[in-house]
């Protein structure tokens, strides 16, 4: 079975209809109809929370959060494993430390992470991506 990381960005340009927001929700159909499984680093997830917050006010970040809920997307907590994984990433990469997260998590669970993020372009050798645009 196909296993998605989505990143912030993706998830982010979905819920703002920005370019890519269909090859998102085509990703989160897959998901839905148990063609793949959805995965969300909880780093990410504080990621989308704290944007929103920052660009709207916190109560439209409650919001979108509570909408994301009703995506069957499995929150992934940061462990030991995967918090060193991401360590180790940002250690050899000058990337965000949240998107460190979400390639830690794609390589331990052997997924594709979805984004638009120009900084994963340095990761491609170390976990697949789709692209959104």
């Amino acid at each position: 079975m196909k296993r998605y990381v989505f990143d912030s960005y993706a998830i982010l340009a979905f819920l703002e209809d920005e370019p890519g927001a269909d090859q998102v929700e085509k990703a989160l159909r897959e998901v839905m109809l148990n063609r793949a499984e959805g995965l969300l680093c909880i780093t990410n997830w504080g990621e989308i929370y704290y944007t929103v917050m920052r660009e709207q006010s916190e109560t439209v970040a409650e919001e979108v959060i509570k909408h994301l809920g009703n995506y069957p997307l499995t929150l992934i907590e940061a462990d030991h494993s995967l918090t060193k994984a991401a360590a180790k990433l940002k250690g050899k990469y000058k990337i965000a430390y949240a998107d460190c997260f979400a390639a830690a998590l794609a390589k331990q669970r052997k997924a594709t992470v979805l984004t638009g993020d120009p900084e994963f372009k340095l990761l491609k050798d170390e976990v697949k991506i789709v692209w959104i645009a």
